[in-house]
């Protein structure tokens, strides 16, 4: 099992065209946020202090999110590869156990989303420091890091039940552009999702990186958030955190962090299990 997972790490990795595609939507979010969309969404704080620090932070937790789906995607491009070149079909005929074998698959795709989540958390944060911000306090930092482990485990778990319908490389390709398009507007990255009707609201919160999103803007987004609203009404805080994305809510209650973990881990076993399921049933 550990074997063929560092092959499948390697085989990423080796390939730089799937690395550099696995990050064009967080690239291009970054592009469209430093380009275009930054001082619209800076100019809507008005001369508020630290509002620079605000939108950048918010941004990159909205980036960091989108990189757990887009790279997770990009790994488990190697199983489709498997599938399409009857690779599989010989792992399947060893030894090994499939169960083992969809592991190997899961587990190097963590492994890799990992990997590069934490590299445009890095960057991230190096963006908020040279834009004039400051670094996460190391509480913090771990919060984000335990976060990221969760929203690459959920992402590789929704990817996982994916290409589990895809037998060729186009179709998996077709999925993976369609995605990466969307993906932005899923999490309310794009434009805030406050800025949708209330229909499109709900559709965005059956997203599961809706909550992941929103649990990384509640740490990266408290430091700046206490300078920007210093002295301001409690309601205009509340507000300004409904409308970016910051809180979550159905109705008139907020989804707490601890039911956002929980919808997270919820979402990840469920899709393993009907992944497993639709896999098995396809092998009988």
């Amino acid at each position: 099992m550990i074997p063929i997972i560092g092959r499948n790490i390697k085989i990423f990795f080796r390939d730089k065209a799937n690395v550099f595609f696995s990050l064009l939507a967080v690239l291009i979010i970054i592009g469209l946020y430093v380009f275009f969309l930054g001082k619209n969404l800076t100019s809507a704080l008005g001369d508020s202090v630290g509002a620079q620090y605000v939108m950048d932070s918010w941004i990159m937790s909205g980036v960091i999110s989108v990189s757990g789906v887009t790279t997770t995607m990009g790994a488990f491009a190697v199983m489709i590869d498997d599938r399409a070149n009857k690779i599989l079909k010989d792992f399947t005929v060893s030894p090994i156990r499939s169960s083992r074998l969809a592991g190997a698959y899961i587990l190097s795709s963590v492994v890799v989303g990992f990997i590069m989540s934490l590299v445009t958390f890095v960057l991230a944060e190096a963006y908020i420091f040279l834009n004039g911000g400051e670094l996460l306090a190391p509480l913090a930092i771990l919060k984000m890091l335990g976060l990221i482990l969760l929203t690459v485990l959920t992402s590789s778990a929704m990817v996982y039940f994916l290409t589990s319908f895809f037998n060729s490389q186009n179709a998996f390709a077709t999925a993976s552009t369609i995605l990466g398009t969307i993906i932005g507007f899923l999490a309310g990255v794009y434009v805030p999702i406050g800025q949708f009707s209330d229909n499109v609201q709900t559709i965005i919160k059956l997203f599961p990186m809706t909550y992941s999103a929103s649990l990384m803007r509640q740490v990266m987004m408290e430091e700046p958030l206490k300078i920007s609203f210093e002295g301001a009404p409690v309601e205009a805080l509340d507000a300004f955190k409904l409308m970016m994305g910051h809180t979550i809510r159905f109705g008139e209650s907020a989804v707490t962090p601890f039911i956002s973990i929980l919808i997270l881990i919820g979402t990840a076993l469920v899709l393993y299990g009907l992944s497993i399921l639709n896999i098995s049933r396809k092998t009988k």
